[in-house]
């Protein structure tokens, strides 16, 4: 049987997206199926999963966001096969999403 997949917040990372594609600083796509921001050095550094905003992160900002209720690796197969750089937020945490997003930026290489 398959799964129903969450949209929960998935207004909150519209908004989002577009408020970054339209600042020129990365433009959307997709990753795996999944909408998706590229940074400037055209890798997906975000994006939006059943119910989650993911992010990927590296060193404090990424043990940060794994500290969040709820987050973990992001795992898209659900087989236990992580993208250990990728941290998955869920909507219940969406308040950090801005911040998180901020942080992806940066360490892609937006200044």
């Amino acid at each position: 049987m398959k799964q129903e997949r969450s949209e929960e917040g998935r207004d909150r990372y519209d908004a989002l997206a577009a408020a970054i594609a339209a600042s020129g600083r990365a433009r959307p796509g997709k990753m795996f199926g999944m909408p998706s921001i590229f940074g400037p050095d055209r890798k997906s550094i975000m994006g939006y999963f059943d119910g989650h905003m993911v992010f990927r992160l590296a060193g404090k900002a990424h043990a940060h966001a794994l500290a969040l209720p709820g987050a973990a690796l992001f795992d898209p197969s659900g087989t236990g096969r992580a993208m250990k750089a990728w941290v998955q937020v869920p909507a219940a945490s969406a308040d950090h999403w801005e911040k998180l997003a901020e942080i992806a930026l940066a360490e892609a290489g937006e200044t």
